[in-house]
């Protein structure tokens, strides 16, 4: 019994140095000329004026995962406020989305043919310039959004701060694609003529989806 006690715990270090060799990291850096609150889920969220930078990682298998930037926030000592874009339910570490509209970094980590799978998307409409990129010798994908989207941004879907979506804005299965089917519409051709490598609609998966070997960590840069 004492060699099989000591046989479990003389692994445990093994293991837990494996997690961590296997867990991506994602740098997040401000390099607008104004302050932007990062958020991200999993991670939670952190104030990041002109040139700081917050590093949050994330375990192989994570799925669902979005990091994007909240502007104009206001928060009190307890991490309690509202912000003008990309705000999560009132809170600076962030435990759920953000409300429209916010450019979004998105990621699932380990999937099929053990990859992960890397977007960004403006359905939920843009707020801040935006690239998401691999910064590992095994692999190289850069996903910019950086045009002038809040300028020209359509009188309907333009709101203090940003340009949203038109799923937002309307919430019609066209522009939703909730039954599961819905092509290119005049709004999504705005945000891909701009942006053509980001997600403009629901089923844009053809040109909007990247993938890089599991292990590769990243970066995320506001104003590029």
């Amino acid at each position: 019994m004492k060699f099989q006690a000591f046989s479990i715990f003389s692994f445990l270090p093994i293991a837990l140095c494996i997690t961590l060799v296997n867990a991506a990291s994602f740098d997040i850096t401000n390099n607008c000329q104004y302050t932007v609150w990062a958020a991200a889920v999993p991670g939670g969220g952190k104030q990041l004026d002109h040139g700081q930078t917050w590093t949050i990682t994330a375990d192989p298998g994570t799925t669902a995962a979005r990091i994007w930037a909240r502007t104009n926030c206001q928060f009190d000592a307890n991490g309690k406020g509202k912000c003008e874009t990309g705000d999560c339910n009132g809170l600076l570490e962030c435990q759920a989305y953000g409300a429209p509209p916010n450019t979004l970094a998105e990621y699932a980590l380990k999937q099929y043919m053990d990859m992960d799978f890397i977007d960004m998307s403006n359905i939920d409409g843009f707020n801040v310039p935006m690239e998401f990129s691999s910064v590992s010798s095994g692999c190289n994908r850069v996903i910019s959004c950086t045009a002038d989207i809040i300028g020209q941004c359509p009188s309907e879907l333009k709101v203090p701060g940003g340009c949203n979506g038109p799923c937002p804005v309307f919430k019609t299965d066209e522009y939703c694609c909730n039954s599961g089917s819905c092509g290119p519409t005049t709004y999504s051709k705005f945000f891909k003529d701009r942006c053509p490598d980001v997600y403009s609609y629901p089923k844009d998966d053809a040109t909007s989806t990247f993938t890089c070997p599991s292990g590769t960590n990243y970066k995320v840069v506001f104003c590029p």
